[in-house]
């Protein structure tokens, strides 16, 4: 009876063991969140691997992924942090892949109260403002980005003043106009179609667009499954995961991207 009951708890153990080494851990920005969160579920369907995500920040998760010393990807909401996780040599270069692109833009409350019809009109009085904060959030960065190129000193200062919040992800920024909390945000194309019922798309003009974002995505340095990592990256950039990103609105060329600004 031992004997059956040691054999018992070994086959347990073996079993959580397999359990355990057919999931792999993504750190990602939450700017791809709605398709990456159904990306996820569609390939674990295929493959029996489980995705377990942690998204935020994409500064945020890049810190948590150094410091514990885990992840199999890293997946920013742009190039910015990526380039950071060059620099520490915490991903495995040749692994990276560009996911999807995303445009900058105008989100405000649906149906526009505030008028909101360019960036000019975010500096009028009584508008309040959010942008991501960009010590941790890509979309941050963008946002001074714009802002520093298309605002004089003063114009500046007037926006400054309308400015009540630096939210902490992408997702926390379009929560912003989701919970009327504020008039308006500097975010991404795709916030629109994430919530329809509540945000609302101003496009920004081209020629005031200092750049275009893409998502990045690449194995981690500290992965011990490499090939699952690699398989989930060809899923979303090559498999059924790229139709589910096209679904999900996102711009999946730059041919496309160019067609709309």
């Amino acid at each position: 009876m031992r004997i059956l009951i040691s054999l018992i708890i070994t086959f347990c153990m073996l079993t959580a063991c397999r359990k355990s080494d057919s999931s792999i851990l993504v750190f990602a920005g939450t700017a791809s969140q709605p398709a990456t969160e159904k990306a996820a579920i569609e390939f674990e369907k295929q493959t029996g691997i489980k995705i377990k995500i942690n998204f935020g920040g994409s500064g945020s998760v890049l810190s948590q992924m150094i410091l514990s010393k885990q992840g199999d990807i890293y997946f920013p909401g742009s190039s910015d942090f990526m380039e950071i996780a060059k620099r520490k040599n915490v991903i495995i270069n040749e692994s990276e892949k560009i996911v999807a692109y995303l445009i900058p833009c105008i989100n405000v409350q649906k149906g526009n109260p505030k008028n909101i019809n360019s960036l000019n009109d975010l500096l009028k009085p009584n508008v309040k403002l959010a942008i991501a904060n960009p010590e941790y959030v890509c979309l941050g960065r963008y946002a001074v980005e714009i802002i520093t190129h298309n605002f004089s000193d003063k114009q500046i200062n007037y926006f400054k003043n309308n400015l009540i919040n630096y939210t902490g992800s992408c997702s926390k920024t379009a929560a912003a106009i989701s919970l009327k909390t504020v008039d308006a945000v500097l975010g991404w194309n795709v916030f629109e179609y994430w919530d329809p019922k509540r945000i609302q798309n101003i496009q920004i003009k081209g020629s005031e667009i200092v750049r275009i974002g893409y998502m990045p995505i690449a194995i981690s340095s500290f992965s011990q499954k490499v090939n699952e990592a690699q398989q989930f990256i060809d899923f979303i950039t090559k498999g059924a995961g790229k139709l589910i990103f096209e679904k999900h609105n996102y711009f999946m060329n730059t041919k496309n991207v160019f067609n709309f600004i």
